[in-house]
């Protein structure tokens, strides 16, 4: 038997122990964090592609949605008068605490992440660092001594799921409209841009990859974008939830403590000022349904994408499609003449890796043992990965569509190469004039044989068909037989 790793690696085992008992080699001399240390790809080799989303997906992006909630309640509870023993603050302590919103940044990040090393807790970190920073900002001013007075607000009725599904539902809601619906947009112009650019462009299509009906390359770029559409429809569309409800979702400490209010109605108010959708029925957690559909339609959208990426792939191996030459590139580390499809090869296995996630995380996040468990806390601290990977498959998407240009002249030649795809439209006309078994007699000509024009033609000749039917089929030719695809290229 080959030696184990401990064999092959130390001297006695009480060395391999020690090696444990350090950290398994994770000692305090480990590299600083950057992009060639990052464990994640997203953070590392594709760290400036992925930059975008680090504003919403990031540690710092959860922490500054926790501490807008967090100030934003305050207020509403104060402005609405819903607790007798906190009213609207004055100018001046209102204008303390959307300061603490507005200039919230990494380094004030960092300080909640400081108190959170005692908390042990990190939504009770924030709460520390707002009590402390509107103390801070109080402190000495006349002006403001009605904050100081208030600060055991921060937080109040609330359990740590109310400011944290908030939180998150504010990360999605603003990733979606300033990342990722920017760039599906852009893909999808693309797109709508070669459909209509290629809609004349005759081509052989393949079903189960044989010579078929022809059709445009212009068309079946626009099947995709019609795809395309719906799925962005349906990522626009989905309703983005949130609640603030207490610890098992019936407003118990609220009523307790202010049982005058209508919390149900003052807490669906508060949760649609932060441009959400309200779920009225909780446990602890707002149940993540949402988050599953609006996951399943970004899968759905990166599975049109994933299925075109292939296609191109393909495309390209056969020559429809050529890549320009990017001059300093390298295809191969030793086949000199290679220019590869690395773009949408990038773009299938990110995709792939993208929709395992959202797959993992739409059918994980709505299950929560009765109240509820923690195993949504730690899986919600991975959605940015999922969208990570979705960002670099769309951008590799783009460069791939940017750097290749359908060959027509391959494409009329393979074209020109498969006369028998005309077997069908000259059946479907003997079918229509009632000529005997048009089907088995095309079959009998076709199946499995290349026809050239001469046999195709001498073959209409022969039928007994009015003039102007069969004159018709001796003028259609493949690159001719595309019905109305390019107008409806034309009209994506």
């Amino acid at each position: 038997m080959p030696p184990s790793f401990i064999e092959s690696n130390f001297a006695t085992r009480a060395e391999y122990d020690a090696w444990v008992a350090e950290g398994a080699g994770a000692s305090g001399d480990a590299p600083a964090l950057g992009l060639l240390t990052a464990v994640s790809p997203v953070d590392g080799r594709y760290g400036d592609k992925t930059a975008p989303l680090r504003e919403h997906f990031s540690e710092y992006g959860l922490i500054r949605q926790r501490v807008l909630v967090e100030v934003r309640w305050l207020l509403a509870l104060a402005d609405a008068g819903v607790v007798p023993q906190l009213p609207r603050f004055d100018a001046t302590s209102r204008a303390v605490l959307e300061s603490i919103e507005s200039g919230f940044d990494v380094a004030e990040a960092a300080k909640v992440k400081a108190i959170e090393k005692t908390t042990n807790h990190d939504v009770k970190a924030v709460e520390y660092y707002l009590k402390d920073t509107a103390k801070a900002k109080a402190a000495g001013r006349a002006d403001a001594a009605q904050l100081a007075e208030r600060l055991e607000f921060f937080h109040f009725a609330c359990t740590s799921e109310d400011i944290n599904n908030l939180s998150y539902a504010l990360m999605l809601k603003d990733a979606r409209e300033k990342v990722l619906l920017p760039i599906m947009g852009k893909v999808e112009a693309k797109l709508t841009a070669m459909a209509r650019e290629l809609a004349d462009m005759p081509m052989l299509s393949r079903t189960h990859g044989q010579p078929a009906t022809p059709t445009t390359v212009g068309k079946e770029i626009a099947n995709v974008v019609w795809r395309l559409r719906t799925q962005i429809q349906a990522v626009t569309a989905t309703p983005l939830r949130g609640k603030i409800a207490g610890a098992v979702g019936a407003y118990q400490a609220h009523v307790v403590a202010c049982p005058g209010a209508d919390w149900p109605a003052f807490c669906e108010g508060f949760v649609r000022s932060l441009g959400l959708d309200f779920s009225p029925y909780v446990t602890q957690i707002e149940p993540h349904d949402f988050v599953a559909e609006l996951f399943d339609a970004f899968a759905r959208f990166n599975t049109v994408l994933l299925d075109f990426a292939r296609d191109m792939w393909s495309y390209i191996s056969i020559g429809y499609f050529k890549q320009k030459v990017v001059a300093g590139e390298v295809g191969s580390s030793t086949m000199p003449h290679k220019v590869n499809p690395i773009d949408f090869e990038n773009a299938e296995g990110n995709l792939g890796i993208a929709n395992a996630l959202f797959s993992h995380l739409g059918s994980k996040l709505p299950v929560s043992r009765w109240q509820r468990d923690l195993t949504d806390s730690t899986v919600l601290r991975s959605i940015g990965v999922a969208f990570a990977h979705s960002l670099i498959a769309y951008q590799a998407l783009l460069r791939g569509l940017g750097k290749v240009a359908a060959d027509g002249k391959r494409i009329a030649a393979d074209l020109d190469a498969n006369w028998e795809v005309l077997a069908e439209p000259v059946q479907t006309v003997m079918r229509l004039h009632n000529v005997e078994s048009p089907y088995e007699k095309l079959k009998e000509l076709t199946r499995g044989k290349r026809v050239d024009a001469e046999g195709m033609r001498a073959f209409v000749e022969t039928l007994d068909i009015p003039t102007d039917a069969k004159q018709r089929l001796l003028e259609l030719t493949p690159a001719r037989y595309i019905g109305v695809a390019a107008e409806l290229a034309r009209k994506i």
